[in-house]
């Protein structure tokens, strides 16, 4: 009999986000597997307003944006984004009947599967890709420790107790669940990966586009993503002057955009290097590839914190499919993914003086670095491939089922 299940997220395609892209190819490779899968939004699906809708091959049901009192009102719109979803979902549980309901992070989408489960007698499988509050921690939007974050953390444990399994992407998220007494039998690993066959080795740097931005003639450490402050963007511009004095031709190239932007760029005006820095600003995802090209070292230098610790990106698989040298900081996160001196540099978390020597040791390695970039490659080759990381669900979903899959 073919599994059938109905997964909830938080957003999903067309948006464009690593978890977008995540749940994408979850959905394609369980498929490849035999399943059925079954797929609804919350109502922070943003720009939304159709009861379903077609995208990428993918359908997708969304829920309504509730339009009650108390969904205009703080923390108490949390409240009304779960009834909403509660009520989408289970109506479409009755409808589809699925064997499990899968519930992706945050956990505002993990209450409405554990009600709608326990009221129609389907299983709860829960993912946890962060812990929310640590994010929120982040952007501002709450305190380490405040009350916010204590009962987000609290909603949280409360809902992996009450999953029937549980998910993880990482040995982080799953050691921090472990020591808050969640047995370890009821947590499962699916750890990110990429879909090797859309990311082919880089062909090396269009001249017409590096010409255009003022890099020609240059080496370039560049980052591609989103400006968050624990992204550690601040610590590569700090880290320039020093990367200067010993390699004068590098240039520092940083496409995207985000909160930080503004506050980076104020940085490089500061320390006199505006003509040092190149912000390209977002640009189309078909067009990501191009810019890729133009960098001679990627660099990920994530602040230490909680989050950063615990969670593991995607960015550095990413340049790894491509056949990119990486430099990162030893947060947890990166020290799950990035072998030290084989698959990428780590350098000491928050460590100016450490990243500039290691940028510039890396930048001048006799073989271009092409040994780490081949072993890069072939660890995702290898390990960390949508395929084998998504048949670790078998046994997940086989466990919440009481039979095997």
């Amino acid at each position: 009999m073919t599994l059938r299940i109905l997964h909830v997220f938080d957003h999903s395609l067309p948006l464009h986000s690593g978890y977008t892209f995540r749940s994408a190819n979850i959905l394609r490779e369980q498929r490849n597997l035999g399943w059925e899968t079954f797929h609804l939004t919350s109502p922070k699906q943003v720009n939304c307003s159709v009861a379903e809708e077609d995208a990428d091959g993918l359908h997708f049901y969304r829920t309504p944006q509730p339009t009650d009192f108390a969904s205009r009102l703080p923390v108490l719109n949390q409240w009304a984004f779960m009834r909403a979803t509660e009520r989408r979902l289970l109506a479409l549980a009755k409808e589809l009947k699925p064997d499990i309901l899968h519930a992706h992070s945050p956990v505002l989408n993990a209450w409405p599967a554990i009600h709608v489960g326990e009221k129609l007698g389907i299983p709860v499988v829960y993912e946890i890709r962060a812990f929310w509050e640590d994010a929120a921690v982040d952007h501002g939007t709450q305190t380490e420790g405040g009350l916010r974050y204590r009962l987000t953390k609290w909603l949280e444990t409360r809902a992996v107790q009450r999953a029937n399994q549980v998910v993880t992407i990482c040995q982080g998220l799953r050691g921090d669940l472990i020591s808050r007494g969640i047995p370890s039998e009821k947590i499962g690993t699916v750890p990110n990966a990429v879909d090797i066959e859309h990311f082919s080795l880089s062909v090396g740097a269009d001249t017409e586009l590096k010409a255009k931005l003022g890099l020609s003639g240059c080496r370039v450490i560049g980052f591609l993503g989103s400006f968050y402050a624990y992204e550690g963007l601040d610590l590569l511009i700090a880290a320039l002057p020093a990367i200067l004095d010993k390699a004068p031709d590098v240039r520092l190239l940083l496409v995207g955009g985000g909160p930080q932007e503004a506050n980076l760029k104020a940085q490089a005006a500061a320390l006199g290097l505006s003509d040092k820095v190149v912000f390209v600003g977002r640009v189309p995802h078909a067009e990501v590839s191009r810019y890729y090209d133009l960098v001679d070292l990627l660099a990920y230098p994530r602040h230490a914190m909680r989050l950063t610790e615990l969670v593991t990106p995607l960015k550095p698989l990413e340049a790894m499919a491509q056949g990119h040298l990486l430099i990162a900081s030893d947060v947890g996160g990166h020290k799950e993914l990035i072998d030290d001196g084989q698959t990428g540099v780590l350098f000491r978390a928050g460590d100016v003086s450490d990243l500039a020597a290691k940028a510039v040791a890396a930048l001048n390695q006799p073989d271009g670095g092409a040994a780490m970039r081949a072993k890069g490659r072939h660890f995702v080759e290898s390990e960390r491939n949508w395929a084998r990381s998504i048949a670790n669900y078998k046994a997940i979903y086989g466990a919440a089922l009481g039979r095997s899959l």
